[in-house]
């Protein structure tokens, strides 16, 4: 159980049409956000953005929800991690993710089997790359290190320049039971995309049994400060219809799997099925409001701070809000979660 809850502000993808987030970003800052999160998939990536609002504030921690690593190797991933955290002096947060068949396959075309291995290998290097003890070797099966052939000329190397941190804090994004027990036995925290709060124990208390003390479960979580509650749930509904219906492939759909063990399997199955037959205004239809409304917080202050409550109860101990856009509506978050 969290009764104190952190809250940061997630922006999720940049996109080029988008107003710059600057002044957001300053204004969570001022109001005493802990942090700010971008993600990336097939479009912008998530270091460029956290650079840019970084150069622009102070205090505020910089995470990325997630670094797909795929699109990257793991020197690669700990050397843009180390320059960024040098650069703002040591706010980053490294969220990484093993991302799904669809996304690595068809966008980086590299395999996707084996993803809790090759996860668990990539953490291994790229903290070998900060600790800085001695050139970095690997006999892992994924990443060897020196590569075994090509020119044979590789030799161990150790990065140039030596960290700010030797131990920048790393989150998993993680949704299957494996995944997020793997969270919880390497890695500083858990980024879930979908946490309805009642269920989380009954999903994934024995995965988190072996977290360590202070270990963080940073929750995505939409949040909409409004008096039309209708509205703000087909907002959610909305978001809920793409991940479960179109992000992923038919017979393999990470999000749809996590609807499912939350519950909602029929429904799950019935709105992927609609959306891949173009029927995608019957799969918004067929999503529940009773699971739009359980993953996010929605509606009137009174509302939202009674749901608070459930956050509070269960192993979440940050909030990373999205959807508020504007001072007013920060502020009151702020004033709901940190009182």
């Amino acid at each position: 159980m969290s009764t104190d809850l952190k809250l940061g502000l997630n922006l999720g993808y940049w996109q080029r049409n988008a107003d710059d987030a600057t002044e957001l970003v300053q204004t969570a800052e001022r109001l005493g956000y802990e942090s700010v999160w971008t993600a990336e998939a097939y479009g912008s990536d998530a270091f460029t953005p956290l650079a840019w609002y970084g150069a622009r504030t102070s205090r505020i921690k910089l995470g990325t929800s997630v670094v797909q690593i795929s699109a990257r190797t793991p020197a690669a991933t700990a050397m843009t991690a180390m320059t960024l955290d040098h650069l703002t002096g040591g706010r980053l947060l490294l969220g990484i993710g093993a991302s799904g068949p669809q996304v690595v396959e068809g966008w980086y075309g590299t395999p996707f089997p084996k993803p809790l291995a090759r996860t668990r290998e990539y953490v291994e290097i790229m903290r070998k790359v900060w600790r800085r003890e001695e050139p970095v070797t690997s006999d892992g099966e994924h990443y060897p290190l020196p590569y075994p052939g090509g020119a044979n000329l590789g030799k161990p190397l150790k990065l140039i320049t030596r960290p700010l941190r030797a131990e920048i804090p790393l989150y998993l994004g993680a949704e299957g039971p494996k995944n997020v027990a793997l969270a919880a036995e390497i890695a500083d925290g858990w980024l879930p995309l979908f946490v309805f709060p009642e269920k989380i124990e009954r999903m994934y208390g024995p995965s988190l049994a072996g977290a360590g003390p202070g270990f963080d479960i940073a929750a995505m979580v939409m949040t909409v400060i409004t008096d039309d509650v209708r509205a703000a749930l087909d907002g959610v509904k909305m978001m809920l219809t793409l991940y479960i219906g179109g992000m992923g492939a038919k017979s393999r759909n990470f999000h749809a799997d996590i609807i499912g063990r939350m519950g909602y399997a029929e429904a799950a199955e019935e709105i992927q099925a609609l959306y891949l037959a173009g029927r995608r205004d019957e799969a918004f239809n067929a999503i529940p409001d009773e699971l739009a409304d359980g993953i996010s917080l929605v509606g009137p202050v009174g509302r939202i701070r009674e749901r608070l409550q459930l956050w509070r109860e269960s192993p979440v101990s940050n909030l990373l809000v999205m959807g508020p856009r504007d001072e007013a509506s920060l502020k009151t978050i702020r004033d709901l979660v940190l009182g």
